[in-house]
């Protein structure tokens, strides 16, 4: 992986880590939307391979959105459990 991707990955982990908090409520910090979206991104990816559902999307970078939002709001609604 070279600089612009991780830094791509980064965004698209912030972002969706933002998205998360609006759908579930909720602030934070840029920290916590990173680590939300960064761990959402694993859980998304492994959600949607394991239930065989297909987004649909052809624009790579918004599939990557989506996944990593729907897996950062399964992560923040997990912790909320938790906690």
């Amino acid at each position: 992986m070279n600089f612009r991707n991780v830094m791509v990955a980064l965004l698209i982990g912030l972002v969706a880590g933002w998205l998360a908090s609006f759908i579930v409520g909720g602030g934070g910090s840029i920290l916590k939307y990173l680590v939300w979206g960064i761990l959402g991104s694993f859980v998304g990816s492994y959600a949607l391979r394991f239930s065989g559902i297909s987004l649909g999307l052809r624009n790579e970078v918004a599939r990557d959105i989506v996944t990593a939002t729907i897996g950062a709001v399964l992560v923040v609604i997990i912790a909320r459990l938790i906690a």
